[in-house]
């Protein structure tokens, strides 16, 4: 039995080298990944920065608070877009959070049966799998002639008010906002719902030992331990609205004059760089890589804001 004793340690001590092996090996892989995409990160700022000089150099941080944006007289100023790119998104925000969120609720809870959740589960998630082209059209071709009713009596009884002191058009902040919150919806319910069902098991059963209701133990016990999963989803959603292209261009009207009304029609600075850049020269290109500069650092800081955020909560938790 020895020989035997012996060759089964010989073949143990193989594995364990060769598991090293490839322990080191997929560790040094994904750390070379890892640096890679952050290179990739910062070859594409030094590109685009390095494109944008001329314009920083002409407007310096006037382009960021100036609305002027004229290619006949080369005078240039990002503000309107700038503007426009943060209040869509916040206001697509502040439509998707809470739908999402009540939607992450009732996927992960057993309110419907397996055989009705699980259809539903699939078509949320298939929404973030639809081309932003066909959000556009959807919104031009049915949102839009739905809501003009409702938005021309908003304008007529409360056009006082800054949010509705513009007729509707069709285009506009309020139609591309609810088209981006539509989009961003299945990010946070899915992210959101992920997180829900991670909340370790133990936790409700000990909140309805202590003779908590459901709904105390999901809004006292469950949400509160996956709110790092739930801000984390939130932030990605912020990200996302705030680059999209395709679907924005479409809808908001690609006015350069800023305004606070809902009803008016605006610009992003993607959707800025989608309408010109073909067509630019000179300076015009310039002034674009400025504003693409501009929306890097807008995504940048929001990631960066996501992770301190994530963070926070996560080291506050119970």
């Amino acid at each position: 039995m020895a020989p035997v004793s012996n060759h089964s340690e010989s073949m143990t001590w193989r594995r364990t080298g060769l598991s090293k092996i490839l322990d080191k090996g997929f560790a040094w892989g994904t750390a070379a990944f890892a640096v890679g995409v952050g290179i990739t990160l910062l070859a594409i700022a030094f590109q685009v920065g390095l494109q944008a000089i001329p314009a920083i150099q002409e407007f310096g941080v006037g382009f960021l608070i100036s609305s002027r944006w004229n290619p006949v007289e080369d005078i240039y100023g990002a503000w309107t877009q700038i503007y426009g790119t943060i209040f869509t998104a916040f206001l697509a925000l502040l439509i998707a959070v809470p739908i999402g969120l009540g939607v992450a609720i009732v996927l992960s809870e057993d309110f419907l049966p397996l055989q009705v959740q699980r259809p539903l589960v699939f078509m949320v998630e298939l929404l973030a799998a639809i081309p932003s082209v066909i959000y556009g059209l959807w919104g031009i071709f049915v949102l839009a002639p739905l809501l003009q009713g409702p938005s021309m009596w908003l304008y007529e009884n409360f056009s006082w008010l800054p949010l509705f002191s513009t007729p509707p058009t069709g285009r506009g902040i309020y139609i591309s906002s609810l088209v981006l919150a539509i989009m961003v919806l299945p990010i946070i319910a899915a992210i959101s719902r992920d997180a829900l069902i991670g909340v370790d098991p133990q936790l409700r059963q000990a909140a309805y030992g202590l003779g908590a209701t459901r709904w105390e133990t999901l809004f006292q016990v469950i949400i509160p331990a996956g709110v790092s999963g739930i801000i984390g989803g939130v932030m990605l959603a912020l990200g996302r609205a705030m680059g999209e292209t395709m679907a924005v261009t479409m809808l908001i009207g690609n006015s350069s004059n800023p305004s606070a009304s809902l009803f008016a029609q605006g610009s992003t600075i993607s959707s800025l760089l989608a309408n010109q850049f073909a067509e630019a020269s000179g300076l015009q290109v310039a002034s674009l890589m400025y504003a693409a500069l501009v929306l890097f650092g807008l995504t940048l800081l929001v990631n960066i804001l996501a992770e301190v955020l994530v963070r926070k909560v996560s080291l506050h938790k119970p």
